[in-house]
């Protein structure tokens, strides 16, 4: 067996097609970035080419008793990347954040695990696949139409209380619409609170200019919804 070409060659590409997504998650500057994404390619790829190349270093087992099974250390290596994955996901208020980043992760597991296969050209081109979805496709994330959420809170004086219907008109003159309001109220206020939703870009800065004007808001809160 020629190391050069199969074992040295293999980590190469892994390396390089890790550092190429790790390039781009760092660039945006996400929780994973250039050296996260290189190791888990390069792990999974010398995972992957100790199982490929399992009797080349278990030449004092018999041959009978050597079951030679690249698909189990696959599955385990998945499986240890998905607990990795969990730890860049993470909750903000009501958004969450990291998904894209655990995703690519994944992804960059399963190119270097077919770099360790042998499998070049499979993963070159996921490799190029994964660039254009977090790159290119940005472009079409920002400008195709799709629904925006936000959390909405006011608090209002119990005497002076801006009552459900009258808090659904505001919202609906900034284009919000919600399917359900909590009510929450003491001695002093009255509180309503829930989700709304709205076409393209959410007018949250005249939403909050118009509640600061109104005298009878105490508090409000408006929190944008990112998943």
């Amino acid at each position: 067996m020629d190391p050069l070409l199969h074992i040295v060659a293999p980590i190469a590409g892994a390396l390089a097609a890790g550092g190429a997504i790790g390039f781009e998650r760092e660039y945006r500057a996400r929780p994973a970035g250039l050296r996260t994404h290189m190791l888990v390619c390069l792990a999974a790829c010398v995972l992957m080419l100790a199982a490929v190349h399992q009797l080349d270093w278990m030449r004092a087992t018999p041959l009978a008793a050597i079951r030679i099974d690249p698909v189990r250390m696959a599955h385990g290596v998945l499986t240890g990347v998905g607990f990795l994955c969990g730890g860049v996901i993470f909750q903000q208020g009501p958004s969450v954040h990291g998904l894209t980043t655990a995703a690519s992760l994944w992804t960059t597991s399963a190119i270097g695990m077919l770099f360790g296969m042998g499998l070049w050209p499979l993963g070159a081109t996921v490799t190029v696949i994964v660039l254009v979805v977090l790159s290119a496709a940005r472009w079409l994330d920002k400008h195709m139409p799709r629904k925006n959420f936000a959390e909405v809170m006011v608090r209002s004086r119990r005497d002076a209380a801006i009552d459900e219907p009258e808090l659904r008109a505001l919202l609906r003159g900034f284009g919000l619409n919600g399917a359900r309001l909590d009510e929450r109220a003491d001695l002093e206020t009255f509180e309503l609170s829930g989700p709304f939703s709205g076409h393209d870009a959410l007018r949250l800065d005249d939403l909050s200019t118009a509640l600061r004007a109104d005298p009878r808001v105490i508090a409000f809160e408006i929190r944008p919804r990112k998943d």
